[in-house]
């Protein structure tokens, strides 16, 4: 039995700009660290294995986002780089925000992208994708009270 989902990894080529972007959304810094040695390269079946990780924190202290930065192996590139929504895998990571429009502009300052556009379903949730750091999905729904 779980007792909790602790958090996602997202590995990123830019750690700078993956932080400036997620901080924008009201993310915090909860910790950094290099990560090397025998136990990590264990661990991903990889030798050799060199990476910058920050974890970063929701304002309610419950969601947890790990970004990883690979110095070695280098990245090993994927097809389409940019995978469209109906792709197999991680779909997005959802967060719930205290306005769309707000949280939008925000995130396309910081060189975020709406995939689509920003729609109102039922009178529950305005909600939104919008394409983020490494090409990943980040779903945005406002409550409508």
């Amino acid at each position: 039995m779980i007792k909790r989902l602790d958090h996602i990894s997202v590995v990123v080529e830019d750690l700078s700009a993956a932080i400036d972007f997620f901080a924008a959304l009201g993310m915090s810094i909860e910790g950094k660290a290099p990560i090397e040695g025998p136990w990590v390269d264990r661990i991903n079946g990889i030798e050799g294995i060199r990476v910058d990780i920050v974890m970063m924190r929701t304002p309610d202290g419950h969601g947890r986002l790990e970004l990883t930065k690979f110095h070695h192996p280098p990245l090993v590139a994927i097809e389409p780089a940019a995978a469209p929504p109906n792709a197999a895998g991680l779909r997005s990571i959802m967060f719930a925000v205290d306005s769309v429009d707000d949280a939008v502009a925000r995130l396309k300052a910081k060189g975020g992208q709406l995939i689509g556009e920003v729609v109102q379903y039922q009178n529950l949730y305005r909600l939104c994708y919008m394409r983020g750091p490494a090409a990943i999905i980040i779903a945005l729904a406002e409550e409508l009270s």
